[in-house]
């Protein structure tokens, strides 16, 4: 893990107003990835921002032209991670759908790479973006190396079968998971965690600039937890910029640099992780006491610490 970050210096969290959301992601050096609390010298001049892989600009979302989320303004670059956090029923999961192309949007427009979503094909989307759903039913009784082999389909033709490096490839990210002991197990059988390991296994396969987890560590243990969060910092320090949603502050504190945060209120807050999940932030939005406690990790650096107080508000 890496030291906290309260970004560059001007770089403060969005006000609370409204519908008002977002602003362009933290200075990082061009090809080098963004790691949570990358300091910046208060008087330098800030660095030119590494190639935005997934924009929005004044994005609604919502449903039948009614939207759920307003004004949404936000960059996601390379070698970033961005956690999007935020009680139940606030509009998570329409924000990502539509960033997915899965929704329209009411307002405003979503870019990836560059180009406007809208004018992407199936086949650029699925090599853009790797998605990792919270739930997957396949329509057959694939094993987990088959699940996580259809992660490159978007290499292959019409007709083709993976040859033996596609293969290759999702056994190796089963590896890099720690379940290679699942490769021949059916989809089906596996636990809830074993099922969402095996969905970022087939997202490592398919390897979009972009990697969009919804919840990835929701259903796992401690330990696979720490596997996934790991993974996902080593994804940033690929270059790859990811989009996670979680419930838990922890895991933004322990790779996200910045964060979006969700109001009941349908406020949304973002900037640096550091200045967006406060107590007072954290208790309008989850609307209870909670403490954030400075700590230090394994290698002594400075992190920190989410205890939700079991007395309500």
């Amino acid at each position: 893990m890496s030291p906290r970050s309260a970004g560059p210096a001007g770089d403060e969290q969005t006000p609370a107003a409204p519908g008002a959301a977002g602003e362009p992601g933290t200075p990082a050096v061009p090809g080098a990835a963004e790691r949570p609390g990358s300091p910046a010298e208060p008087d330098s001049p800030a660095e030119p921002l590494a190639p935005v892989t997934i924009s929005a600009r004044g994005l609604a979302c919502g449903y039948r032209g009614r939207p759920v989320l307003e004004g949404i303004d936000l960059d996601v670059h390379r070698g970033q991670v961005l956690c999007l956090l935020g009680p139940n029923g606030v509009g998570k999961t329409t924000l990502f759908r539509t960033l997915l192309g899965h929704l329209a949007p009411v307002a405003g427009t979503v870019r990836i790479a560059g180009r406007p979503r809208s004018t992407l094909s199936r086949r650029e989307t699925a090599r853009a973006i790797a998605y990792v759903p919270q739930l997957h039913e396949p329509p057959f009784a694939f094993t987990a190396l088959d699940v996580a082999l259809t992660g490159c389909a978007s290499r292959l033709g019409l007709l083709s079968s993976p040859p033996a490096a596609e293969r290759a490839r999702a056994a190796a990210a089963l590896e890099r998971l720690g379940i290679p002991h699942l490769a021949e197990r059916p989809f089906t059988e596996l636990s809830g965690g074993e099922q969402q390991m095996t969905l970022i296994a087939r997202a490592l396969v398919q390897d979009g600039a972009i990697f969009v987890m919804d919840e990835p560590a929701a259903a796992l243990d401690l330990r696979n937890q720490a596997t996934v969060l790991a993974t996902v910092r080593g994804l940033a320090d690929e270059l790859h910029g990811v989009v996670m949603t979680s419930h838990n502050p922890d895991h933004a504190f322990m790779v996200a640099s910045r964060a979006v945060l969700l109001t009941r209120e349908r406020r949304i807050l973002s900037g640096p992780v550091d200045k967006v999940l406060t107590e007072e932030n954290l208790r309008e939005a989850y609307g209870t006491r909670v403490r954030v406690i400075d700590t230090v990790d394994d290698d002594g650096l400075p992190t920190r610490t989410c205890v939700p107080s079991l007395r309500p508000l």
